[in-house]
Protein backbone atom coordinates (compact mmCIF):
# COMPACT_ATOMS: atom_id res chain seq x y z
CA UNK A 1 0.00 0.00 0.00
CA UNK A 2 0.97 3.18 -0.48
CA UNK A 3 1.99 6.09 1.84
CA UNK A 4 -0.84 8.54 2.49
CA UNK A 5 -0.03 12.05 1.23
CA UNK A 6 -0.64 13.67 4.48
CA UNK A 7 -1.98 17.69 4.42
CA UNK A 8 -2.70 20.15 7.21
CA UNK A 9 -6.30 20.52 7.87
CA UNK A 10 -7.28 24.07 8.37
CA UNK A 11 -11.20 25.27 8.19
CA UNK A 12 -12.05 22.60 6.34
CA UNK A 13 -9.31 22.39 3.36
CA UNK A 14 -6.52 20.19 2.95
CA UNK A 15 -3.58 21.99 2.37
CA UNK A 16 0.19 22.21 1.67
CA UNK A 17 3.30 24.72 2.38
CA UNK A 18 7.00 25.59 1.29
CA UNK A 19 8.59 23.46 3.91
CA UNK A 20 8.31 19.75 4.71
CA UNK A 21 9.33 17.67 7.23
CA UNK A 22 10.59 13.84 6.22
CA UNK A 23 8.61 10.64 7.44
CA UNK A 24 10.84 7.58 7.48
CA UNK A 25 10.34 4.18 7.84
CA UNK A 26 12.40 2.73 11.12
CA UNK A 27 12.39 -0.62 10.15
CA UNK A 28 14.24 0.24 6.18
CA UNK A 29 15.43 3.91 7.73
CA UNK A 30 14.21 5.09 4.26
CA UNK A 31 11.78 7.71 3.61
CA UNK A 32 8.42 7.20 3.05
CA UNK A 33 6.78 10.40 2.55
CA UNK A 34 6.97 14.10 3.25
CA UNK A 35 4.57 16.33 5.20
CA UNK A 36 3.67 20.13 5.34
CA UNK A 37 5.24 22.43 7.58
CA UNK A 38 3.09 24.87 9.42
CA UNK A 39 3.86 28.74 8.81
CA UNK A 40 3.23 30.83 11.61
CA UNK A 41 0.32 32.31 9.30
CA UNK A 42 -0.95 28.97 9.00
CA UNK A 43 -1.09 28.25 12.81
CA UNK A 44 -2.71 31.90 13.15
CA UNK A 45 -5.48 30.52 10.42
CA UNK A 46 -5.59 27.22 12.72
CA UNK A 47 -6.75 29.38 15.80
CA UNK A 48 -9.16 31.62 14.11
CA UNK A 49 -10.83 28.50 11.58
CA UNK A 50 -11.60 26.81 15.17
CA UNK A 51 -12.79 30.22 16.73
CA UNK A 52 -15.49 30.06 13.91
CA UNK A 53 -15.60 26.22 14.33
CA UNK A 54 -16.42 26.17 17.81
CA UNK A 55 -19.20 28.50 17.62
CA UNK A 56 -21.11 26.14 14.62
CA UNK A 57 -20.71 23.13 16.43
CA UNK A 58 -21.12 23.85 20.40
CA UNK A 59 -24.62 25.23 18.61
CA UNK A 60 -25.29 22.02 16.60
CA UNK A 61 -27.60 19.88 18.32
CA UNK A 62 -26.09 16.83 20.45
CA UNK A 63 -28.40 14.12 18.38
CA UNK A 64 -26.56 15.54 15.38
CA UNK A 65 -22.90 15.69 16.70
CA UNK A 66 -23.35 11.90 18.06
CA UNK A 67 -24.65 11.13 14.58
CA UNK A 68 -21.40 12.87 12.60
CA UNK A 69 -19.03 11.32 14.88
CA UNK A 70 -20.48 7.64 14.94
CA UNK A 71 -20.75 7.68 11.29
CA UNK A 72 -16.53 8.66 11.28
CA UNK A 73 -16.50 5.76 13.30
CA UNK A 74 -18.01 3.41 10.61
CA UNK A 75 -15.61 4.85 8.43
CA UNK A 76 -12.53 4.07 10.01
CA UNK A 77 -13.91 0.47 10.49
CA UNK A 78 -14.07 -0.15 6.73
CA UNK A 79 -10.64 1.22 6.32
CA UNK A 80 -9.33 -0.59 8.75
CA UNK A 81 -6.30 -2.24 6.85
CA UNK A 82 -5.29 1.17 5.06
CA UNK A 83 -4.62 3.40 8.28
CA UNK A 84 -3.10 0.44 9.96
CA UNK A 85 -1.10 0.00 6.84
CA UNK A 86 0.36 3.78 6.61
CA UNK A 87 1.03 2.63 11.12
CA UNK A 88 3.88 0.15 10.25
CA UNK A 89 4.99 2.03 7.53
CA UNK A 90 5.65 5.36 10.20
CA UNK A 91 5.83 4.03 13.00
CA UNK A 92 6.88 0.29 12.52
CA UNK A 93 4.50 -2.12 14.68
CA UNK A 94 3.27 -5.35 13.42
CA UNK A 95 0.33 -4.95 10.73
CA UNK A 96 -1.98 -7.15 13.14
CA UNK A 97 -1.12 -4.64 16.21
CA UNK A 98 -1.88 -1.72 13.89
CA UNK A 99 -5.16 -3.41 12.35
CA UNK A 100 -6.35 -3.59 16.77
CA UNK A 101 -5.37 0.15 17.26
CA UNK A 102 -7.32 1.58 14.52
CA UNK A 103 -10.41 -0.69 15.89
CA UNK A 104 -9.76 0.40 19.29
CA UNK A 105 -9.60 3.76 18.20
CA UNK A 106 -13.16 3.79 16.54
CA UNK A 107 -14.46 2.49 19.77
CA UNK A 108 -13.01 4.86 21.41
CA UNK A 109 -15.05 7.43 19.00
CA UNK A 110 -18.16 5.36 19.46
CA UNK A 111 -18.17 5.85 23.10
CA UNK A 112 -17.39 9.13 23.77
CA UNK A 113 -19.97 9.67 21.16
CA UNK A 114 -22.37 8.04 22.83
CA UNK A 115 -21.39 9.57 26.21
CA UNK A 116 -21.82 13.19 24.26
CA UNK A 117 -25.51 11.90 24.70
CA UNK A 118 -25.36 11.68 28.30
CA UNK A 119 -23.28 14.33 29.53
CA UNK A 120 -25.96 16.54 31.01
CA UNK A 121 -26.17 18.46 33.87
CA UNK A 122 -28.87 18.46 37.17
CA UNK A 123 -31.48 20.62 38.88
CA UNK A 124 -31.33 21.29 42.45
CA UNK A 125 -34.20 21.94 44.07
CA UNK A 126 -33.19 25.11 46.82
CA UNK A 127 -36.64 25.97 47.87
CA UNK A 128 -40.53 25.84 46.68
CA UNK A 129 -39.27 29.47 44.72
CA UNK A 130 -36.03 28.88 44.14
CA UNK A 131 -33.98 26.04 41.70
CA UNK A 132 -30.67 25.47 40.59
CA UNK A 133 -30.05 24.85 37.01
CA UNK A 134 -26.47 23.51 36.76
CA UNK A 135 -25.07 23.04 33.07
CA UNK A 136 -22.22 20.91 31.42
CA UNK A 137 -20.82 23.62 28.61
CA UNK A 138 -18.11 23.15 26.37
CA UNK A 139 -14.80 24.67 27.22
CA UNK A 140 -14.33 25.93 23.95
CA UNK A 141 -11.09 26.30 21.56
CA UNK A 142 -8.82 23.13 22.89
CA UNK A 143 -5.15 22.94 21.67
CA UNK A 144 -3.96 19.08 21.41
CA UNK A 145 -0.38 17.68 21.51
CA UNK A 146 -0.24 13.20 20.84
CA UNK A 147 2.84 11.05 20.78
CA UNK A 148 4.35 9.13 18.06
CA UNK A 149 3.84 5.96 20.07
CA UNK A 150 -0.02 5.60 19.11
CA UNK A 151 -0.23 7.03 16.06
CA UNK A 152 -3.84 6.18 15.65
CA UNK A 153 -5.17 5.77 19.51
CA UNK A 154 -3.85 9.17 21.46
CA UNK A 155 -4.67 11.45 18.96
CA UNK A 156 -8.50 9.66 19.00
CA UNK A 157 -7.97 10.57 22.66
CA UNK A 158 -8.20 14.07 21.89
CA UNK A 159 -10.25 13.98 18.45
CA UNK A 160 -13.18 12.11 20.59
CA UNK A 161 -13.53 13.72 23.76
CA UNK A 162 -13.21 17.13 22.65
CA UNK A 163 -15.66 16.95 19.85
CA UNK A 164 -18.25 14.92 21.87
CA UNK A 165 -18.22 17.48 24.29
CA UNK A 166 -18.89 20.33 21.86
CA UNK A 167 -15.84 22.15 21.33
CA UNK A 168 -13.49 22.77 18.25
CA UNK A 169 -10.03 20.82 18.65
CA UNK A 170 -6.35 22.19 17.10
CA UNK A 171 -4.19 18.98 17.62
CA UNK A 172 -0.47 18.80 16.74
CA UNK A 173 0.27 15.17 15.78
CA UNK A 174 3.79 13.76 16.25
CA UNK A 175 5.56 15.21 13.03
CA UNK A 176 7.43 11.32 12.91
CA UNK A 177 3.91 9.78 12.80
CA UNK A 178 1.40 12.33 11.10
CA UNK A 179 -0.84 9.62 9.54
CA UNK A 180 -3.35 8.49 11.91
CA UNK A 181 -4.77 11.80 12.95
CA UNK A 182 -4.80 12.53 8.94
CA UNK A 183 -6.70 8.85 8.91
CA UNK A 184 -9.15 10.57 11.47
CA UNK A 185 -9.62 13.73 10.45
CA UNK A 186 -10.70 12.54 6.36
CA UNK A 187 -13.00 9.87 8.36
CA UNK A 188 -14.87 12.98 10.17
CA UNK A 189 -14.87 15.53 7.27
CA UNK A 190 -16.03 12.49 5.03
CA UNK A 191 -18.93 12.17 7.94
CA UNK A 192 -19.68 16.01 8.15
CA UNK A 193 -18.20 17.52 10.23
CA UNK A 194 -18.06 21.26 10.07
CA UNK A 195 -15.01 23.15 8.72
CA UNK A 196 -12.99 24.95 11.57
CA UNK A 197 -14.32 21.90 14.33
CA UNK A 198 -10.69 19.84 14.16
CA UNK A 199 -7.77 21.38 12.73
CA UNK A 200 -4.39 19.47 12.09
CA UNK A 201 -0.80 21.06 12.29
CA UNK A 202 2.75 19.70 11.81
CA UNK A 203 5.94 21.78 11.89
CA UNK A 204 7.49 22.98 14.90
CA UNK A 205 6.48 21.76 18.02
CA UNK A 206 7.82 24.97 20.12
CA UNK A 207 6.66 27.54 17.66
CA UNK A 208 3.05 25.69 17.21
CA UNK A 209 2.71 25.00 21.27
CA UNK A 210 3.68 28.58 21.79
CA UNK A 211 1.11 29.82 19.59
CA UNK A 212 -1.64 28.00 20.86
CA UNK A 213 -1.25 27.68 24.47
CA UNK A 214 -0.42 32.00 24.11
CA UNK A 215 -3.17 32.50 21.98
CA UNK A 216 -6.78 33.63 23.93
CA UNK A 217 -9.05 31.80 21.83
CA UNK A 218 -7.35 28.49 23.36
CA UNK A 219 -8.89 27.58 26.98
CA UNK A 220 -7.75 24.11 27.35
CA UNK A 221 -4.02 22.74 27.10
CA UNK A 222 -4.32 18.41 26.69
CA UNK A 223 -0.86 16.86 25.94
CA UNK A 224 0.25 12.96 26.27
CA UNK A 225 4.26 12.91 26.48
CA UNK A 226 6.91 12.48 28.80
CA UNK A 227 6.65 14.32 31.73
CA UNK A 228 9.77 16.72 30.58
CA UNK A 229 7.56 18.06 27.82
CA UNK A 230 4.25 18.15 29.64
CA UNK A 231 6.12 20.37 33.11
CA UNK A 232 7.23 22.59 30.20
CA UNK A 233 3.78 22.84 29.00
CA UNK A 234 1.98 22.76 32.10
CA UNK A 235 4.07 25.76 32.90
CA UNK A 236 3.62 27.61 29.54
CA UNK A 237 -0.18 26.86 30.07
CA UNK A 238 -0.39 27.76 33.86
CA UNK A 239 0.78 31.48 32.80
CA UNK A 240 -1.84 31.94 30.97
CA UNK A 241 -4.89 30.77 33.52
CA UNK A 242 -5.72 27.72 31.92
CA UNK A 243 -6.49 24.43 32.71
CA UNK A 244 -4.64 21.29 31.32
CA UNK A 245 -5.16 17.60 30.76
CA UNK A 246 -1.89 15.69 31.07
CA UNK A 247 -1.07 12.00 30.26
CA UNK A 248 2.47 11.43 31.21
CA UNK A 249 5.22 8.82 31.28
CA UNK A 250 5.67 5.58 33.34
CA UNK A 251 7.70 2.93 34.68
CA UNK A 252 5.10 0.68 35.29
CA UNK A 253 5.62 -2.10 38.30
CA UNK A 254 4.36 -6.03 37.80
CA UNK A 255 4.22 -7.73 41.37
CA UNK A 256 4.26 -11.36 40.80
CA UNK A 257 3.27 -12.84 43.69
CA UNK A 258 4.50 -16.42 44.63
CA UNK A 259 0.97 -18.62 44.60
CA UNK A 260 0.78 -17.97 41.24
CA UNK A 261 1.81 -19.76 37.80
CA UNK A 262 5.26 -18.50 37.08
CA UNK A 263 5.86 -19.88 34.03
CA UNK A 264 2.48 -18.60 32.63
CA UNK A 265 2.56 -15.13 33.94
CA UNK A 266 6.02 -14.88 32.70
CA UNK A 267 4.21 -16.25 28.93
CA UNK A 268 1.77 -13.76 29.43
CA UNK A 269 4.16 -11.04 30.50
CA UNK A 270 6.61 -11.12 27.28
CA UNK A 271 3.00 -10.89 25.00
CA UNK A 272 2.34 -7.62 26.91
CA UNK A 273 5.99 -6.93 27.11
CA UNK A 274 6.77 -6.60 23.14
CA UNK A 275 3.49 -4.67 22.63
CA UNK A 276 4.39 -1.93 20.40
CA UNK A 277 8.54 -3.05 20.82
CA UNK A 278 7.78 -1.86 24.52
CA UNK A 279 7.06 1.80 23.08
CA UNK A 280 3.21 2.53 25.60
CA UNK A 281 3.16 4.57 28.16
CA UNK A 282 1.43 1.78 30.60
CA UNK A 283 4.37 -1.23 29.41
CA UNK A 284 4.70 -3.63 32.14
CA UNK A 285 8.93 -2.81 32.38
CA UNK A 286 9.97 -3.49 36.47
CA UNK A 287 9.18 -6.65 37.60
CA UNK A 288 8.82 -7.32 41.09
CA UNK A 289 8.87 -11.45 41.53
CA UNK A 290 8.24 -13.30 45.06
CA UNK A 291 11.60 -14.79 46.04
CA UNK A 292 10.27 -18.38 45.70
CA UNK A 293 9.27 -18.03 42.09
CA UNK A 294 11.83 -16.02 41.41
CA UNK A 295 14.67 -18.64 39.48
CA UNK A 296 11.77 -19.73 37.72
CA UNK A 297 9.79 -16.93 36.23
CA UNK A 298 13.06 -15.25 35.48
CA UNK A 299 14.50 -18.55 33.25
CA UNK A 300 10.71 -19.03 31.62
CA UNK A 301 10.44 -14.99 30.77
CA UNK A 302 14.50 -15.12 29.20
CA UNK A 303 13.09 -18.36 27.11
CA UNK A 304 10.33 -16.70 26.26
CA UNK A 305 11.84 -13.84 24.93
CA UNK A 306 14.55 -15.76 23.14
CA UNK A 307 11.40 -16.94 21.07
CA UNK A 308 10.31 -13.52 19.88
CA UNK A 309 11.32 -13.11 16.28
CA UNK A 310 12.21 -9.44 15.28
CA UNK A 311 11.27 -8.22 11.75
CA UNK A 312 9.04 -5.63 9.63
CA UNK A 313 6.04 -4.81 10.97
CA UNK A 314 4.55 -6.64 8.04
CA UNK A 315 5.94 -9.70 8.53
CA UNK A 316 3.54 -12.75 9.51
CA UNK A 317 6.53 -14.01 11.29
CA UNK A 318 7.86 -10.95 13.22
CA UNK A 319 6.86 -10.25 16.58
CA UNK A 320 8.07 -7.22 17.58
CA UNK A 321 8.82 -4.42 14.99
CA UNK A 322 11.75 -1.70 15.33
CA UNK A 323 11.64 1.30 17.89
CA UNK A 324 10.18 4.38 16.10
CA UNK A 325 13.97 6.24 15.96
CA UNK A 326 17.59 6.28 16.13
CA UNK A 327 17.69 8.14 19.36
CA UNK A 328 15.44 5.65 21.04
CA UNK A 329 17.80 2.75 20.02
CA UNK A 330 20.99 5.09 21.34
CA UNK A 331 18.76 5.38 25.15
CA UNK A 332 18.12 1.95 25.51
CA UNK A 333 21.83 0.73 24.74
CA UNK A 334 22.57 3.56 27.26
CA UNK A 335 20.27 2.30 29.79
CA UNK A 336 21.48 -1.80 29.13
CA UNK A 337 25.13 -0.72 28.99
CA UNK A 338 24.33 1.41 32.55
CA UNK A 339 22.66 -1.65 33.99
CA UNK A 340 25.35 -4.49 32.67
CA UNK A 341 28.78 -2.19 34.16
CA UNK A 342 26.48 -1.71 37.92
CA UNK A 343 26.06 -5.73 38.06
CA UNK A 344 22.66 -6.90 36.58
CA UNK A 345 22.39 -9.74 34.53
CA UNK A 346 21.36 -10.06 31.08
CA UNK A 347 19.77 -13.03 30.84
CA UNK A 348 18.77 -12.38 26.81
CA UNK A 349 18.99 -9.99 24.27
CA UNK A 350 21.25 -6.69 25.25
CA UNK A 351 22.88 -6.16 21.65
CA UNK A 352 21.48 -4.50 18.60
CA UNK A 353 21.40 -6.55 15.49
CA UNK A 354 23.09 -6.05 12.54
CA UNK A 355 22.11 -4.84 9.85
CA UNK A 356 18.91 -1.73 8.49
CA UNK A 357 16.62 -0.64 11.13
CA UNK A 358 16.05 0.77 14.30
CA UNK A 359 15.76 -2.75 15.64
CA UNK A 360 16.65 -3.98 19.46
CA UNK A 361 15.74 -7.38 21.16
CA UNK A 362 13.86 -8.05 23.66
CA UNK A 363 16.50 -7.90 26.67
CA UNK A 364 15.55 -8.92 30.06
CA UNK A 365 17.64 -8.02 33.10
CA UNK A 366 17.52 -9.63 36.23
CA UNK A 367 19.33 -8.36 39.92
CA UNK A 368 19.36 -4.89 38.72
CA UNK A 369 21.03 -2.87 41.48
CA UNK A 370 19.02 -0.09 42.83
CA UNK A 371 21.87 2.15 41.27
CA UNK A 372 21.17 1.50 37.60
CA UNK A 373 19.87 3.93 35.88
CA UNK A 374 16.80 2.05 34.21
CA UNK A 375 15.41 1.22 37.45
CA UNK A 376 14.79 4.99 37.65
CA UNK A 377 14.14 6.25 34.12
CA UNK A 378 11.48 5.04 31.94
CA UNK A 379 13.09 3.25 29.13
CA UNK A 380 9.95 2.93 26.60
CA UNK A 381 11.47 -0.09 24.75
CA UNK A 382 12.13 -3.71 24.93
CA UNK A 383 13.53 -3.94 28.71
CA UNK A 384 11.91 -6.12 31.18
CA UNK A 385 13.73 -5.81 34.62
CA UNK A 386 13.01 -8.88 36.96
CA UNK A 387 14.14 -8.20 40.71
CA UNK A 388 12.67 -10.35 43.93
CA UNK A 389 10.82 -9.48 47.14
CA UNK A 390 10.29 -11.58 50.52
CA UNK A 391 6.86 -9.20 51.88
CA UNK A 392 4.53 -7.81 49.89
CA UNK A 393 5.29 -4.68 52.04
CA UNK A 394 8.35 -4.75 50.25
CA UNK A 395 7.64 -5.19 46.98
CA UNK A 396 4.73 -1.78 47.80
CA UNK A 397 7.78 0.06 48.51
CA UNK A 398 9.59 -0.99 45.48
CA UNK A 399 7.01 -0.42 43.11
CA UNK A 400 6.09 2.89 44.83
CA UNK A 401 9.49 4.26 44.84
CA UNK A 402 9.42 6.66 41.56
CA UNK A 403 7.50 9.84 41.21
CA UNK A 404 5.52 8.34 38.51
CA UNK A 405 2.42 6.47 38.69
CA UNK A 406 0.61 5.65 35.88
CA UNK A 407 -0.27 2.07 35.66
CA UNK A 408 0.66 -1.18 37.84
CA UNK A 409 -0.12 -5.19 37.40
CA UNK A 410 -0.13 -7.64 39.81
CA UNK A 411 -0.68 -11.22 40.24
CA UNK A 412 -2.11 -13.47 43.32
CA UNK A 413 -5.08 -15.70 43.77
CA UNK A 414 -5.11 -14.22 47.30
CA UNK A 415 -7.98 -12.48 48.58
CA UNK A 416 -5.87 -10.76 50.81
CA UNK A 417 -3.25 -9.80 48.93
CA UNK A 418 -5.43 -8.09 45.90
CA UNK A 419 -6.82 -5.86 48.40
CA UNK A 420 -4.08 -4.82 50.00
CA UNK A 421 -2.51 -4.39 46.38
CA UNK A 422 -5.80 -2.14 45.16
CA UNK A 423 -4.98 -0.47 47.93
CA UNK A 424 -1.50 0.12 47.95
CA UNK A 425 0.15 0.50 44.94
CA UNK A 426 -0.05 4.21 43.71
CA UNK A 427 -1.24 4.02 40.03
CA UNK A 428 -3.48 5.82 38.29
CA UNK A 429 -4.51 2.09 36.59
CA UNK A 430 -4.25 -1.08 38.05
CA UNK A 431 -4.39 -4.76 36.46
CA UNK A 432 -4.76 -7.48 38.81
CA UNK A 433 -4.06 -11.33 37.00
CA UNK A 434 -4.33 -9.42 33.02
CA UNK A 435 -2.41 -6.92 31.61
CA UNK A 436 -5.02 -4.71 30.20
CA UNK A 437 -4.85 -1.32 31.80
CA UNK A 438 -7.57 0.41 30.26
CA UNK A 439 -10.35 0.36 27.54
CA UNK A 440 -12.91 2.83 26.25
CA UNK A 441 -15.17 2.45 29.07
CA UNK A 442 -12.57 2.88 31.50
CA UNK A 443 -11.09 6.30 32.71
CA UNK A 444 -7.42 6.35 32.47
CA UNK A 445 -5.01 8.71 33.67
CA UNK A 446 -2.18 8.99 36.22
CA UNK A 447 -1.18 10.34 39.74
CA UNK A 448 2.43 11.75 40.73
CA UNK A 449 4.50 12.90 37.95
CA UNK A 450 2.04 10.86 35.31
CA UNK A 451 0.01 13.68 35.13
CA UNK A 452 -3.51 14.41 35.78
CA UNK A 453 -6.90 14.39 34.37
CA UNK A 454 -8.55 10.90 33.09
CA UNK A 455 -9.68 10.32 29.43
CA UNK A 456 -12.21 7.88 28.85
CA UNK A 457 -15.05 6.59 31.00
CA UNK A 458 -17.81 8.17 32.34
CA UNK A 459 -15.45 11.38 32.99
CA UNK A 460 -13.90 11.13 29.44
CA UNK A 461 -15.57 14.38 28.94
CA UNK A 462 -15.11 16.15 31.73
CA UNK A 463 -11.95 17.98 31.42
CA UNK A 464 -13.58 20.07 28.22
CA UNK A 465 -16.09 21.22 30.08
CA UNK A 466 -17.58 23.84 32.33
CA UNK A 467 -20.04 24.01 34.59
CA UNK A 468 -22.27 26.87 35.27
CA UNK A 469 -24.68 27.35 38.27
CA UNK A 470 -27.82 29.04 37.42
CA UNK A 471 -29.78 30.21 40.24
CA UNK A 472 -33.53 30.44 39.04
CA UNK A 473 -36.06 32.34 41.31
CA UNK A 474 -40.44 32.22 40.44
CA UNK A 475 -40.61 35.24 39.18
CA UNK A 476 -44.18 36.21 40.03
CA UNK A 477 -43.36 35.10 43.69
CA UNK A 478 -40.15 36.99 44.38
CA UNK A 479 -40.64 39.94 42.44
CA UNK A 480 -44.65 40.15 42.90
Amino acid sequence: MKYPEVRLLIDGEWIGSEKTIDVINPSSEELVGKIPHASAAQIEMAICAAQKGFRVWKNTPVAERTRILLKAAELMKSRVERIAAATVMEQGKNFQAACFEVRRAASILEWDANEGMRHYGRIIPMSPDLRCLVRKEPIGVVAGFSPWNAPVGSPMRKIAASLAAGCALVLKPAEETPAGAFHIAQALMDAGLPAGVLSLLYGDPSEISQKLIESEAVRLVTFTGSVGVGRQLAKMAGAQLKPCLLELGGHAPVVVCGDVDPVKVAQLAVKAKVNNTGQICVSPTRYFVQEEIFEQFAQAFAEQAARVAIGDGFSKDADIGPLTNAKRVQDIERLVDDARDKGAKVLFGGRRPDGKGYFYPLTVLADVPSEAQVLSQEPFGPIAIINSFKTLDEALVKANSLNVGLAAYAFTNDADAIEKLSEGLEAGSLAINTFQASSAETPFGGIKDSGFGREGGAESLDAYSVVKSVMQANYSKVLA
